[in-house]
């Protein structure tokens, strides 16, 4: 963890020094054109949306056909029965994006977007959004919720297609826009899962002022980290533009068989962030500026199609006003003569209202001025002419909040190195106000050190500030004693070696390198990457299971607690839904231990959408003296539209599970 958070202190530090494009220089624009730009990157996310879902996901092992214009092909009937556009993960979570701006301000924090997002989002939802979901009810904040460790879809395409909102109400403060975006980007992804949605922002915002798609984007380029997994992309995509001018198909082989055939296994997927990234970076450089052909470029690109086609479509928008928009594009259906007939139809979120798409820009527009004028800039003129002055060299400063993950692992005896920020808000001030850390522990500016003297239970309140603004926070530590799982004697398990044909035959969303092949993996200490993750699957008869856990030592020993992590979840199962702890009595039977307490508790629901991945449970309960100690309980059995997964048996999912004689 520690390693990784020195890593994202140097992205953050790259973000925030660079985009120097438009320093210095305050930009003028009326707020007749901001509007206007502000309608055409709205209605463009829309046209991309709608236009490139019949692509989604349907050009992979060779690009999509040359003969274009695609057009809405069967959306159009879906446009009609709707009578306007309708809401798909392209903008439906920026739109409750900007729900939050309205009721908190331009600069909504991580804990109110977690509790949008969770009164919203609760179904049709996938990879690294539905991990980051499943993260928010077990408990966590942000950025935790998009953690490598923690969100195993960390590289997935998500972030890149919902916050676009962040940075076209910053027009103009590109080094605001991309450090905006990539805290944004961080709910649901980390490392280079990140770094497309930084080029976005700086892209979108530079837009307001630059025409030109190749000097956008290498103004994007210029706010990434220049050793950066997608700046080295996107410099490959320039160079294979200029080696192929006139050949698009060619400079694609070149790039799916890169980022896509050879793409290590762990983050191979249609859905890569990095692989569509390059995908719309080629559509750009291809299409010239020209809206219809980038946009059908988008889709022929392939791969997760349509979330590339509504960015591109919407920064596109934002260059050339509503003039640049095709009028048949946003007037498909006859009788329209507003954009989409001036309707956005929610169809994918609880309790997100349907709305007039003008009320949306009018929204957003007042969103991005009161950010400008927040920022430094000003609106000045008379009603009707009004010009607003944008200070471009304005800087993100996360709001000042604690993040709440994963707590530190400490047992007595064994040193600790814990921080409780990440750099978004590491430079602010840390100190405890009440309490006792562990003896041998200490705290220095949000950081823990030291090696914890003996087990029990701790409570803290820490405070943070910037100086101006402060908030306290309680957090209850917990030391363990040493983990006995390792010197096991035995393993118990119901199942105890993964059947990797009938996995093969499933939809599964990891690489096959993240399993492990049996359950000897469980008592290792290792919690994550490649071999950590058993499924206990089994058979393809869809019948009730129940699943056990356990361990046996030749001699007796007393516990009193159990820790179970468990690995990633696939939308067909891998969760218990029920759970209870066993060991054996003097006879050699199971009976359970009584009264158990499990922190946090398991999902209030079996619904798929709300499982957390790579998640720890604490279980205590009286100690028991015993030779034997298991968790047992219900898989759960998850419907699922893949034909092949549909009879598939109840699994679970596991990476550990230690033994503790007291804490």
């Amino acid at each position: 963890m520690v390693k990784r958070i020195l890593k994202l202190s140097v992205l953050l530090v790259l973000v925030s020094v660079s985009s120097g494009v438009f320093a210095g220089k305050p930009e003028k624009i009326t707020l007749n054109e901001l509007h206007d730009k502000i309608a055409a990157a709205w209605i463009g996310q829309m046209i991309g949306n709608i236009y490139g879902l019949p692509h989604e996901n349907k050009y992979v092992e060779a690009p999509g056909p040359e003969n274009w214009p695609y057009g809405y092909s069967k959306n159009l009937d879906k446009l009609a029965k709707y009578d306007g556009a309708f809401s798909d993960d392209d903008t439906d979570v920026e739109y409750m994006y900007l729900l939050q701006m309205q009721k908190y301000g331009p600069e909504p924090s991580y804990q109110q977007l977690r509790e949008a997002w969770m009164y919203h989002v609760r179904d049709k939802v996938w990879l690294a959004n539905r991990a980051a979901l499943g993260l928010m009810h077990f408990g966590y904040t942000p950025p935790f919720t998009g953690s490598k460790e923690l969100n195993p879809h960390w590289y997935q395409i998500d972030p890149q297609l919902i916050n676009e909102i962040w940075a076209f109400t910053a027009p103009g403060m590109v080094k605001y826009a991309a450090s905006k975006s990539e805290w944004a980007a961080r709910i649901t992804s980390d490392e280079w899962g990140v770094e497309p949605t930084i080029h976005y922002g700086a892209m979108y915002a530079a837009a307001f002022f630059e025409s030109d798609v190749k000097k956008l984007i290498n103004i994007g380029l210029e706010s990434l980290p220049p050793t950066g997994r997608y700046a080295t992309t996107v410099r490959e995509m320039i160079a294979l533009h200029a080696k192929y001018p006139n050949d698009w198909k060619a400079a694609w082989k070149v790039m799916a068989d890169k980022y896509y055939v050879n793409e290590p296994d762990l983050t191979k997927t249609i859905w890569n962030a990095n692989l569509n990234g390059a995908c719309a970076i080629l559509a750009m450089l291809y299409g010239e500026g020209d809206f219809q052909r980038t946009l059908d470029l988008s889709c022929a690109m392939g791969f997760d199609a349509d979330n590339q086609a509504a960015t591109v479509a919407g920064l596109l928008g934002i260059i050339n006003g509503m003039k640049g928009l095709p009028a048949n594009l946003y007037l498909p259906i006859e009788g329209w003569t507003m954009p989409f007939n001036n309707k956005y139809i929610n169809i994918t979120r609880h309790d997100l209202p349907d709305a007039k798409i003008n009320d949306i820009i009018d929204q957003t527009v007042k969103a991005a001025v009161d950010l400008i004028v927040l920022k430094g800039g000003k609106v000045s003129g008379s009603a009707g002419k009004e010009v607003i002055t944008i200070n471009t060299d304005a800087v993100y400063n996360a709001p000042v909040e604690f993040y709440l993950g994963p707590l530190p692992k400490m047992e007595a005896g064994k040193p600790v190195d814990y921080t409780f920020y990440t750099p978004a808000n590491q430079g602010y001030n840390w100190s405890i106000i009440s309490g006792k850390l562990p003896n041998g522990v200490s705290f220095n500016k949000g950081r823990i050190t030291g090696t914890p003297e003996k087990p029990g239970k701790y409570e803290v309140t820490l405070q943070l500030d910037n100086g101006k603004e402060k908030t306290t926070r309680t957090f209850n530590l917990l030391v363990r004693s040493t983990n006995i799982a390792p010197v096991a004697d035995t393993i118990y398990a119901n199942i105890r070696h993964l059947n990797e044909k009938v996995l093969d035959s499933c939809w599964h969303t990891f690489g096959f390198s993240l399993y492990a092949k049996d359950v000897n993996v469980i008592n290792d200490g290792i919690t994550g990457g490649p071999g950590s993750v058993f499924y206990s699957l089994a058979a393809k008869s869809k019948l009730p299971k129940e699943d056990y856990y356990g361990y046996g030592w030749n001699e007796p020993k007393t516990i009193n607690s159990l820790v179970f992590n468990t690995g990633g979840m696939e939308e067909f199962g891998g969760w218990f839904t029920s759970l209870n702890v066993q060991y054996l009595n003097d006879a050699g039977k199971w009976i359970s231990v009584g009264f158990v307490e499990i922190n946090p508790s398991l999902p209030a629901s079996d619904i798929v959408f709300i499982q957390p991945h790579f998640a720890e449970y604490v279980i205590s309960f009286d100690p028991v003296t015993t030779k034997g100690i298991r968790i047992i309980g219900d898989a759960m059995i998850q419907d699922h539209w893949n034909k092949y997964t549909k009879n598939v048996s109840g699994f679970t999912s596991i990476t550990e599970l230690s033994v503790y004689t007291s804490y």
